[in-house]
């Protein structure tokens, strides 16, 4: 249980507290942000949310760096991201942000993603995420956290900056699963 593990491990405990600030109906007061209103919940838990995205790349540069990768961080970093990622676009779906269909596109990808690299692990070949599964993150997370906050501080001037994000996520969620399984496609063929 190395440094970069314990920060894996933080962001999926992080996971039950967002979820709990985002579902129970706790009034922390709420501020105007133009047309719209921010619950200082939501406020909380988006920062947390992004706290806890934040580490995902902390604990994989420090892994890198120190030459503290380990099997077990193999598991845990993408579990936690998928964990983190699916509550909150749920979340969103439940909210009205996120329409249901987008969601379970990018949900979707995940699962067929996490099939090919078991499949992969099964004939010992590590598949590690390419630059476009790192733009499709990074556009998600972006996406996420500006829905969670209520598109602050975009609200001010009424651009819908995080629709925008979350249909541009969905074109990289898309475009990196297709490159993902084309780039792959010889694991799930030469697989006994």
């Amino acid at each position: 249980m190395n440094v970069p593990n314990k920060i894996t491990l933080s962001r999926i405990l992080l996971i039950p507290v967002f979820i709990i600030l985002m579902s129970v109906p706790f009034y922390w007061g709420s501020w105007d942000i133009g047309e719209a209103q921010l619950p200082l919940t939501h406020f909380v838990a988006g920062l947390l949310f992004i706290v806890a995205a934040a580490t995902d790349w902390i604990d994989g540069h420090y892994a890198r760096k120190y030459n503290l990768v380990t099997n077990l961080g193999k598991f845990l970093d993408p579990l936690a991201d998928k964990l983190l990622v699916s509550a909150a676009l749920i979340i969103l779906v439940e909210m009205g942000v996120a329409p249901a269909w987008v969601v379970i596109i990018i949900i979707s990808r995940e699962f067929a993603v996490t099939g090919l690299r078991l499949v992969a692990a099964g004939e010992g070949i590590v598949l590690a995420a390419g630059s476009m599964g790192k733009l499709k993150t990074a556009t998600q997370m972006i996406a996420i956290a500006v829905l969670l906050l209520h598109n602050f501080p975009f609200a001010y001037i009424g651009f819908p900056f995080g629709q925008w994000m979350l249909y541009i996520s969905l074109f990289f969620t898309i475009l990196s699963g297709v490159d993902y399984f084309m780039k792959n496609w010889h694991v799930m063929r030469d697989s006994k």
